[in-house]
């Protein structure tokens, strides 16, 4: 769907329920496109099963997260 700026601005509501519907809306601007409007892919949800991660997740001394957190913990407290 095209709208222009003016459409943006005066029935932002009308446009954003047209993206949520899964459709692209592409703002012009004097007649020239200049703008994108397209829905957000949901990301999945990984599951923390109170693991590192990154550098750390493959490291033997963090295997066991919490005992390896306290123990870090232990001069300063």
């Amino acid at each position: 769907m095209k709208a222009t700026a003016k459409e943006l601005r005066f029935h932002p509501k009308e446009l954003l329920e047209t993206v949520s519907r899964g459709e692209e809306v592409i703002i012009t601007y004097r007649g020239k496109p200049c703008a994108k409007i397209v829905p957000i892919q949901e990301k999945k949800k990984k599951k923390n099963n109170a693991e590192l991660f990154g550098i750390w997740k493959d490291h033997k001394t963090t295997k066991n997260v919490k005992k390896y957190l306290r123990d870090i913990r232990k001069g300063r407290l």
